[in-house]
């Protein structure tokens, strides 16, 4: 797990909150926000998903050049 995936999580979990916060207080406004945070989040996730495969990949390329070599 890498930065970018595990802050991605955590923006989502707390746009999660704040759009349950702002329904608890009728705020459209922050359900909004909490809604934006939630994407960002999402996408920020991704990004470290992407990168991790393209680390996976890239290990995987050097090991198998290594046992035939």
């Amino acid at each position: 797990m890498n930065k970018d995936q595990v802050k991605g999580q955590a923006k989502d979990i707390a746009g999660k909150v704040q759009e349950a916060a702002g329904k608890l207080v009728d705020s459209k406004e922050q359900q909004a926000k909490g809604t934006k945070l939630q994407v960002e989040g999402l996408v920020q996730k991704g990004y470290g998903d992407a990168k991790e495969v393209a680390k996976d990949a890239r290990d995987a390329v050097k090991k198998t050049a290594k046992s035939h070599a």
